[in-house]
């Protein structure tokens, strides 16, 4: 490891602690870096060194790259580690870093162009041999173009935005009368919110579950896939609570679709960390999209493997070889995180404010990836999210009746949060038999 002894974590919260402690473990320091909002952040205290890169608005501390490029050169640091969101998928900001002699803990910026936008993804998804929806081929050039498309695919359909991400930028349309007024308003919206208007359209699928599969490759071409994760129980496209490995599918499907992943993965020269995601119904998996970076439901895939996915980034982004091969990759058991978020959990508006108590669960099996406190005030600025809590088990009724232990033990007082949801989203019958698609959550929410 001797290319890497000390990396900036171009994060916050939780995932820059998380980070942190995957470098203490392996012997690199770090440097934290934190707007004016964040002075007394967990991350802040726990690394080796810290920097304030700029005031409360992200776009002028965590979105702001001069700043943050500045602040690893001051405290000479060898990596980057961008964690998720912020600068994670931007090709523009990887390049900087390498420019600039650093090492990007991540896919390379050429990868992450090609696979962050929609339609070079679809693609390359079509060339390294992954199914997809079908849909256009390409982006829509035109309302006439829209219309010809959507007949041949079959309504109902769903226009995306090309540049969109994180569940917006995207309209269902039921039928063709409906098109045109969908096709003006998607691509207005998409120019106003990622500046860029190109569309492209995809079959729509009606009752599909969201599956996606971990990738992990070396410098070496060498790829390994381990597993997937079922993120079906979402709101808005925004995910609530997610499994590994997803309970639905066969083994067959599952070993299938493992292969067909890593052979697409070594394909087009994937390197470190990413997640292909999809639909899956009817038997049959669509591609999505690729994340190429870690996804924030990471722990269970590291509960049910055992390996720190983190560590392995960074020994990947060091030239190292992974020293395994999927025959290696064993599941053991089950696990379920859930997403804890200071919100209202009746009508899920954000709920910032100072944590008065703060006693996550413990115990066998159960994890808490957090980065508050008790007497912790929780900034309206960034993401709602307190805590991540995992819980690992033998199968995947065991690791139910352990989570709503552990649901039933966390203790946060001071702000409103999503626990009461959760809890009742254990005690329903649809999610313990496995009763429920993408859309599930939103009918359930209307009910209760």
């Amino acid at each position: 490891m001797s290319q890497i002894k000390k990396v900036l974590i171009a994060n916050r919260g939780e995932i820059a602690l998380r980070i942190i402690r995957a470098c203490r473990d392996m012997g690199i320091r770090t440097v934290a870096i934190y707007s004016t909002a964040d002075r007394d952040a967990m991350h802040v205290q726990l690394a080796d060194e810290s920097v304030c890169i700029g005031p409360a608005a992200a776009r002028d501390s965590y979105l702001n790259e001069s700043a943050i490029l500045t602040a690893a050169l001051l405290t000479n640091a060898d990596a980057i580690h961008p964690g998720y969101g912020f600068l994670s998928e931007r090709a523009d900001f990887a390049r900087k870093v390498e420019q600039h002699g650093m090492i990007w803990v991540g896919p390379s910026p050429d990868m992450i162009e090609k696979m962050g936008d929609k339609v070079n993804a679809k693609k390359t998804a079509i060339e390294c041999g992954l199914p997809v929806v079908p849909g256009s081929d390409g982006a829509i050039e035109s309302l006439e173009h829209a219309l010809d498309t959507a007949e041949k695919i079959g309504y109902p359909i769903m226009l995306k935005a090309a540049a969109g991400g994180g569940g917006r930028g995207m309209r269902p349309v039921e039928s063709p009368d409906d098109l045109a007024e969908a096709y003006s308003i998607t691509k207005n919206e998409a120019k106003s919110a990622f500046g860029d208007d190109t569309m492209y359209m995809e079959k729509l699928l009606t009752h599909p579950r969201h599956i996606e599969f971990q990738v992990l490759g070396d410098k070496h071409g060498n790829v390994v896939i381990f597993g997937e994760r079922d993120c079906s129980l979402q709101r808005r496209n925004q995910k609530v609570m997610e499994e590994c490995p997803a309970a639905i599918l066969s083994q067959k499907q599952r070993d299938d679709m493992i292969e067909i992943c890593k052979n697409a993965a070594k394909k087009m020269g994937y390197t470190n960390a990413g997640t292909f995601e999809f639909m899956f119904q009817d038997g049959k998996f669509y591609f999505l999209e690729m994340n190429t970076r870690l996804q924030v439901e990471h722990p269970v895939t590291e509960m049910v493997f055992g390996v720190d996915l983190v560590r392995e980034q960074i020994r990947v982004a060091a030239g190292e070889k992974l020293g395994y091969t999927q025959s290696n990759v064993i599941p053991n058991g089950h696990a379920i995180e859930f997403r804890i978020n200071a919100e209202n959990p009746d009508n899920f508006m954000p709920n910032p404010g100072k944590i008065t108590l703060y006693a996550p669960s413990g115990g066998m099996g159960v994890r808490v990836d957090s980065a508050v406190y008790t007497g912790y005030t929780i900034p309206p600025t960034y993401d709602s999210m307190i805590a991540k809590l995992i819980v690992h088990a033998q199968n995947r009724p065991a690791c139910i009746m352990r989570a709503g232990r552990a649901l039933d033990e966390f203790v946060i007082e001071g702000v409103k949060t999503t626990i009461p949801l959760q809890q009742k989203l254990l005690k329903n019958k649809d999610v313990k038999q496995l009763n429920f698609d993408n859309k599930w959550l939103e009918s359930f929410l209307k009910k209760n």
